[in-house]
């Protein structure tokens, strides 16, 4: 009984402290490279590895594409230095 009770205590602690899992580009390169790999060399798990490997890169790449970079970007004439070196530039006639 006390195995039991143990044993379920385990169980409810693992499944409370599992979070969500990012897989991004795994599952769809894991289900492309274990097709490749079963009909191109007898190898679906290898196949499935490498492809969610591929998948999650891509995934990781198109990700930092997205980013948007402007607002880490400071505007001129701010942080280190001076002001900018034409600061009142003016191209009217």
């Amino acid at each position: 009984m006390r195995v039991i009770a143990t044993a379920s205590a385990l169980t409810v602690a693992t499944l409370l402290s599992v979070g969500t899992a990012e897989a991004k580009g795994c599952i769809k390169g894991a289900i492309i490279g274990g097709v490749a790999g079963h009909y191109l060399a007898e190898r679906g798990v290898v196949g499935a590895v490498a492809g969610c490997l591929a998948g999650r890169a891509l995934a990781n790449r198109r990700a930092r594409r997205e980013v948007e970079y402007g607002s880490r970007v400071q505007p001129r004439g701010t942080g280190y230095g001076g002001a900018p070196a034409y600061p009142g530039r003016d191209y009217r006639y």
